[in-house]
C-alpha cells in the first residue's frame, strides 16, 4: 500500500500556478465576524447548553431574511438552508423550534437519511447544496457525521474535513459543525474540543457557547477563534421553551467564559480582592446602577472582564433586568428591587 502511494504521488504530473494568474476576491461573510461563506465553522458546547436551539434561531432569521443577532438592519433576501441532525427529530423538536423562531419552513430542508447516513464525504451533501442553492448547511453532531475515524488521529480527521471545506469553497456554502466539547474542565478553551487540535485547525472560525456563571437561563456565545477577520464581541442570550431572547453585547474570552466564577475554590487573587471592594464601594448606596456603566468604571480602572466577573460574584451583586436592560445591585444592603425604578 506504502509503495503504490508513493509510486501515485511521484508520476503526478507537476503543475504550477502564478499568484498573477489567481483572481483576487474577498471573503464573503454570511455574519460577519462569526460565519464565513465557503468556510467550515464550528460552534461547540456542554449537552444542554442551547447550541441547536441557536442554530435553528440563525437558520430560522435566514429563511426569512431577518437580520442576525446584534446585526444592523440588513436587504438580505431570504435563503435556503440544509440541517442534518441525529441529535432531535424533526417532527416534535427540530420543525416546532424553528416555527416558534419565526422560520419560513419552505425554506428549511433535510437530506433524507433513512437509507444511508451521511459523512462529511457523502456526494449527497454537495448534490444537495448545488441543487438547492442553499447558504448555510448544519450538520449536528460532528461526531455523527465525520465518518469512520478516531476524532484523536490528526491523518484521519483532516482528509475528512478536507472534503467538506473543498465542498463549501466550490459552492459558497457556509457550512456549520455543532460539537460537544471535551470534560476537562480545567484546560484552555482550545483544547477543550474532543479528539485532536486539528478540529479547530480546519475551521475558520469557532464559536462557543456557554452557561452564564449567575443565571441558570442566560447563554453566553464567544468567539474562540478567527482566521479572516478580528474576533467579535460576545453576547448573552435567554433560553425559554419558546427559543432565545437576545440580551446584550460584552467583552469576553472564551477562556474566561468557560472559567465558571461560582466554581472557584481557595483565596481569591489580590487583583480580584481590590476588584471585590471597587465594586462593594461603587454600589454602596443601595440603588440600582446600570450594569453597563458598572463595567466601564471596573474598565477604566483596569480590571479585565474576567476578573470583573469572578469579583461580582464574590460580592454577591444581584443582576435585576428592567426593560431591556441589566442593573447591578449590592444583596446585602437592598434586598428588594426600588419601586421607583420598577414603575419608570
Amino acid at each position: 500500500m506504502g509503495k503504490e502511494i508513493l509510486l501515485s504521488e511521484k508520476e503526478c504530473e507537476l503543475k504550477l500556478i502564478q499568484a498573477s494568474d489567481i483572481e483576487v476576491r474577498e471573503v464573503e461573510w454570511l455574519w460577519y465576524p462569526f460565519i464565513p461563506i465557503g468556510k467550515v465553522t464550528i460552534i461547540q458546547g456542554d449537552p444542554g447548553d442551547g447550541k441547536s436551539t441557536f442554530m435553528l434561531e440563525l437558520a430560522a432569521r435566514m429563511t426569512t431574511g431577518r437580520p442576525f443577532p446584534f446585526e444592523e438592519e440588513t436587504d438580505r433576501e431570504p435563503q435556503r438552508v440544509i440541517y442534518q441532525t441525529t441529535e432531535d427529530d424533526a417532527d416534535d423538536t427540530v420543525v416546532p423550534r424553528f416555527l416558534r423562531a419565526g422560520g419560513d419552513p419552505s425554506n428549511l430542508l433535510f437530506i433524507d437519511e433513512r437509507e444511508k447516513r451521511i459523512t462529511f464525504a457523502d456526494d449527497r451533501i454537495a448534490e444537495a447544496i448545488k441543487k438547492t442553492d442553499a447558504k448555510m448547511l448544519i450538520l449536528d453532531p460532528l461526531s455523527a457525521y465525520i465518518g469512520d475515524c478516531s476524532l484523536n488521529q490528526a491523518n484521519e480527521v483532516r482528509p475528512r474535513f478536507n472534503y467538506l471545506i473543498d465542498v463549501a469553497r466550490e459552492h459558497r456554502c457556509a457550512i456549520v459543525i455543532v460539537d460537544h466539547m471535551n470534560k476537562n474542565e480545567q484546560s484552555k478553551a482550545l483544547y477543550r474540543t474532543r479528539g485532536t487540535i486539528d478540529v479547530v485547525g480546519a475551521a475558520r472560525s469557532t464559536l462557543i457557547i456557554g452557561r452564564h456563571p449567575e443565571q441558570d437561563d442566560v447563554r453566553i456565545l464567544v468567539q474562540q477563534k478567527s482566521n479572516l477577520a478580528p474576533t467579535g464581541n460576545a453576547f448573552s442570550f435567554s433560553v425559554s421553551s419558546e427559543g432565545i431572547t437576545l440580551l446584550e453585547e460584552m467583552k469576553m474570552t472564551a477562556d474566561e467564559l468557560l472559567s465558571s466564577a461560582a466554581g472557584q475554590m481557595g483565596r481569591p487573587a489580590v487583583k480580584t480582592e481590590q476588584a471585590v471592594e471597587f465594586i462593594k464601594e461603587m454600589l454602596s448606596d443601595g440603588e440600582l446602577h446600570p450594569a453597563s456603566e458598572c463595567r466601564s468604571e471596573l474598565e477604566r480602572a483596569g480590571y479585565h472582564s474576567g476578573t470583573i466577573k469572578r469579583a461580582k460574584a464574590i460580592a454577591e451583586i444581584e443582576s435585576t433586568k428592567i426593560g431591556d436592560k441589566w442593573y447591578w445591585q449590592s444583596s446585602d444592603r437592598n434586598q428588594e428591587v426600588n419601586k421607583d425604578w420598577l414603575s419608570s
